[in-house]
């Protein structure tokens, strides 16, 4: 099994990673990464400890592998990965939302459908097949870039001015195909080992050339990854700032200089069925958002462990406007946290015998993502009140002659020491205003697209309406119209 220093030893490759219009010499090192490489790194050595529990036998390799990278093939595996991904989201507490097992999981749904990958003028199942594998074997960190650039939202690419805004395929050659463009959003890709190049948004058919699929090194002659600005550097201490200096991951727009992917590490080429197929008809998207809500509801409980503390410490708890406030924070939680368990009490094997969660649930509690975050963070908000705006610039106040004394006699509450409750609500402040913050709150309310998209194409189409329209059809017949 793979460690963390594994990882981070692997990241020093001459990657080209720009930042204020400098390239990083080492991401491993730079202040912007070297934070959140050090918590993936602490993942990596969980999984790495036969005591966690989260090493099984990969029947495709006959190795010891990452169980959040496997197919589950029966409903015990599938419980057995929930279990492994909750390992992970308890260290971060769910504040890294693009961990390895994300993308890890749609490859291996992906790759318990090769057929999928057979159509085309080539047939790519087998490179699905090896890089899963790949993946077992290398215990690798996967980030994706599956979002065209915000060029024009009301026309695809080949509708823009400007030739290969988005990626797309420029020429094809004997050792593979050759792509130019860019793609957003690789979140984690800057530390990442790979990242996964495709386009999620609907296709026309005039762009063939953009309905790809492929994996990059980083490292990539030709690739690029432009970072948006950082929050860790600017944070004073992990005292002031204790979420953002552990877990800003970098968002970037990766471009791409005529870069050559080979052959083999192509998956779908200038095929539009082909690249909606990759993601709907091999249950990744599935089983990749099922990983997504269970790091969603351990964060969510995290907060409202938060909220809860607070109210203890301001001595508020008992008063009933406060309990109802935990109440509806309590409820909101819960029902994140329900969605994930019924969807795995739903689940069913498909075709190919990889077990599934239940669409209903899953995509039920994704359509009110973008609504329940938002809540949340504002209940918190209601119950912390001014109490974010008058604490100490900085930990040097707790500890400079000049100010200490003041400031533990002045900002402390019965029975909390002035260093506990600072700590508290400079925690509540790094969930609820810092930069880090606010990135949160915009990634958790389209993290899986715009609202209209999730509630319209996955929760509505999912639901299942023809079982209610024929019980109310039913009972509509069960009467007639009484005559005098």
């Amino acid at each position: 099994m793979r460690t963390g220093s594994d990882y981070t030893e692997a990241l020093n490759d001459g990657r080209v990673v720009l930042i204020d219009g400098e390239k990083v010499d080492n991401v491993s090192t730079h202040p912007a990464f070297a934070p959140v490489i050090k918590t993936i790194a602490e993942l990596y050595d969980i999984a790495a400890d036969p005591a966690n529990c989260m090493q099984y036998t990969a029947p495709e390799t006959g190795e010891t592998a990452n169980k959040v990278f496997s197919i589950p093939r029966s409903l015990d595996e599938l419980r057995e990965r929930r279990e492994a991904i909750e390992k992970w989201a308890r260290h971060t507490h769910g504040w890294v939302g693009r961990s390895p097992d994300h993308v890890g999981t749609f490859l291996a749904s992906f790759a318990a459908h090769p057929e999928v990958f057979a159509g085309g003028e080539r047939d790519f199942s087998a490179n699905m097949v090896n890089f899963h594998q790949r993946i077992l074997r290398e215990d690798l960190y996967v980030s994706y870039a599956i979002i065209p650039p915000q060029v024009s939202r009301a026309t695809t690419a080949s509708g823009w001015e400007g030739d290969y805004l988005q990626v797309g395929v420029v020429r094809e050659t004997d050792e593979g195909i050759i792509v130019r463009g860019s793609q957003m959003l690789a979140t984690g890709g800057a530390i990442a080992d790979e990242i996964f190049v495709s386009c999620i948004k609907p296709l026309g058919p005039d762009d063939r050339d953009f309905a790809i699929s492929f994996v990059v090194k980083p490292a990539a002659e030709g690739v690029k990854l432009y970072c948006r600005r950082p929050y860790a550097p600017a944070a004073t201490s992990s005292f002031d700032y204790p979420l953002t200096t552990r877990y800003d991951e970098p968002d970037a727009l990766v471009v791409f200089d005529d870069v050559l992917i080979p052959w083999e590490r192509v998956f779908v080429n200038r095929d539009t069925d082909g690249v909606r197929r990759q993601f709907f008809d091999t249950g990744g998207h599935v089983l990749g958002n099922w990983q997504a809500q269970i790091r969603f509801a351990t964060k969510l409980k995290f907060i409202a462990g938060v909220a809860r503390r607070v109210t203890q410490v301001n001595g508020v708890d008992k008063i009933p406007s406060v309990q109802e406030k935990l109440g509806e924070l309590a409820a909101l939680v819960a029902g994140v946290e329900s969605a994930v368990l019924a969807a795995e009490y739903m689940a069913e094997p498909d075709s190919a015998g990889q077990w599934l969660p239940g669409k209903r649930a899953l995509y039920g509690s994704m359509g009110l993502q973008s609504e329940i975050y938002p809540r949340v963070i504002a209940i918190l908000r209601d119950l912390v009140g001014g109490g974010v705006l008058q604490l100490p610039a900085s930990v040097k106040d707790l500890q400079s002659p000049l100010t200490s004394t003041d400031i533990a006699r002045y900002v402390q509450s019965p029975g909390v020491a002035s260093e506990e409750r600072v700590k508290l609500f400079k925690l509540a402040w790094d969930i609820i205003g810092s930069e880090f913050a606010g990135r949160h709150q915009q990634y958790e309310m389209f993290y899986a697209g715009a609202p209209f998209v999730v509630k319209g194409a996955y929760s509505y189409r999912n639901f299942g309406y023809e079982g209610p329209l024929q019980d109310v059809e039913d009972f509509l017949n069960s009467y007639k119209p009484e005559t005098v």
